[in-house]
């Protein structure tokens, strides 16, 4: 059996904060949610249609990081789609473009909660990242 989902833990769901339909002549789909996993992400896209094409999309964050495609399956009406890596340390927003639009149209935003990083990742009050912990062999 095929694994689609990513290993680790399940860090933080994102929901579009506006409705993140898009429509052009060769394609028309929903992002419902963004899961943010420890190892990547997975993209939940409703299909207006039975068997139309698979939407191609870009995933961005406000850092520039290159979120690379990994595997997709199609439910019914649901199509997921996996990207690697998981959202850096301090990522403030995640945005789904249309790669089958020319432009690559932005279809949806999400703003990306602190809390979907690791604790040990996030900074302490002074704005830092605390060293990493130091452990003796075994």
């Amino acid at each position: 059996m095929r694994e689609l989902i990513p290993s680790g833990d399940l860090r933080e769901m994102l929901l579009p904060p506006t409705y993140g339909r898009h429509i052009t002549r060769s394609t028309e789909f929903t992002v419902l949610s963004v899961e943010i996993w420890a190892t990547g992400l997975v993209v939940n896209i409703h299909l207006a249609s039975g068997g139309g094409p698979e939407p191609r999309i870009i995933l961005q964050d406000h850092f520039g990081t290159e979120y690379s495609f990994r595997d997709s399956a199609t439910l019914g009406s649901r199509n997921l789609q996996v990207f690697t890596p998981s959202v850096p340390p301090g990522t403030r927003s995640l945005t789904v473009r249309s790669a089958d639009d020319p432009n690559g149209r932005q279809v949806v935003t999400f703003a990306v909660p602190l809390r979907a990083v690791p604790s040990e990742l996030q900074p302490s009050q002074d704005g830092g990242y605390p060293p990493p912990e130091l452990r003796r062999p075994a």
